[in-house]
Parts: structure tokens; sequence; C-alpha cells
């Protein structure tokens, strides 16, 4: 599968999936498709691809399976909201196992997830903080300030990039009362 071109220079390795998939919830009332729930929903999770087996608890008689958000590609967080969204026909094989007392969803994968990106080691910065959120963004800032200075490129480009193909990793959460999230950019996209 050929890389997909983002921006000046950038070549993004795809690796195409549902970001939503889902079964109703229990509750009655609209529900919005934005956040993940307990059922599934809007998860985003790039490894929720070919081969890959998804557990989902079953909260209404019937399920209401429902799947969408195709990506081409995505980093891990999407961090900012952007994927390569992409058109594609989907093959699902549906499934009831009986008494599975799922609380969350949960998935298995057929192999390794990450070996598409990996070929030529990553860009990596940091934040440390008391709150994962905050550390999170003062991460992603930082690997969106060391794009644009290394690699000539417009801010808003490296945050969309860090979006497609970068990836958010809580990397510590046992020494309290700091935690230290890292954002993973691959060097491959960049050439």
């Amino acid at each position: 599968m050929q890389p997909s071109l983002f921006g000046p220079g950038g070549q993004v390795p795809l690796k195409p999936f549902c970001g939503t998939l889902g079964l109703a919830p229990a509750e009655d009332g609209n529900h919005s498709i934005v956040p993940p729930r307990n059922v599934g929903g809007n998860m985003d999770i790039r490894d929720l691809s070919v081969g890959t087996e998804l557990y989902l608890p079953v909260e209404v008689p019937g399920g209401l399976f429902s799947v969408g958000d195709t990506h081409a590609a995505q980093g891990d967080g999407e961090v900012c909201g952007t994927a390569i969204e992409s058109p594609m026909d989907v093959t699902i094989k549906l499934d009831l196992i009986k008494d599975a007392n799922l609380k969350m969803p949960r998935f298995t994968t057929p192999g390794p997830v990450t070996r598409h990106l990996d070929a030529k080691g990553y860009e990596v910065t940091t934040g440390i903080g008391v709150d994962l959120y905050e550390g999170s963004r003062v991460a992603v800032e930082q690997m969106v300030e060391l794009l644009s200075h290394r690699y000539n490129m417009n801010a808003v480009d490296a945050y969309m990039l860090c979006s497609v193909c970068g990836d958010l990793r809580i990397s510590e959460i046992v020494d309290q009362p700091n935690w230290l999230v890292s954002f993973y950019f691959p060097r491959v996209v960049l050439g």
C-alpha cells in the first residue's frame, strides 16, 4: 500500500481502520456519536484494523451495531481531531458471546501494531505534570515546535501531521504527584 502524501514533504504510511464501532447504549434519548462510551462508539483506535477482534458490552436487545468514520491513517491520540479520512468498503463478522459480562470494550490484535512506522525510529517529546491532559498538551506542543523549526513546517501543518501519524503515550503514571506523557513522531514520515 502506497503512503499518502501530506503537505510539503510528508509521506504517511497507511493503516486503514474504522474510527467508530459500537452498539446502542441502554439509556433512553438521543446520543451524540462523538464521545466513546462503554458500548464502543467513536473510539478512534487505529489498531482496530484488519484481523482485530473487538468485544463490546451489549445493553439493548439486538445490540444495534453501527460502524463508520473510516480513516486511512491516524496517530494514537488523534491529538487535534485530524486523521486521513477516507471512504472505504468494510466487511465485519458479528458474533454474540453470551454471558461475557463485559463492562468496557476490549480487543485482540492479530500481530504487531506499530511496525509500519518503526523503520527510521522516532523523535520523542515529553510533558510532565500533575495532570495527564496538560502533560499531553505540552508533549504535543513541543513536537509541533520541533517539526516547525527542524523541517520548516508551519505550526498548523505540523499539528495536523502529529494527529495523523504521531503517537501519544502515557509513559509513567506511578511517581506521583507528576505523570509523564510522551509523544512519538515517526521519522519515516519525513524521509
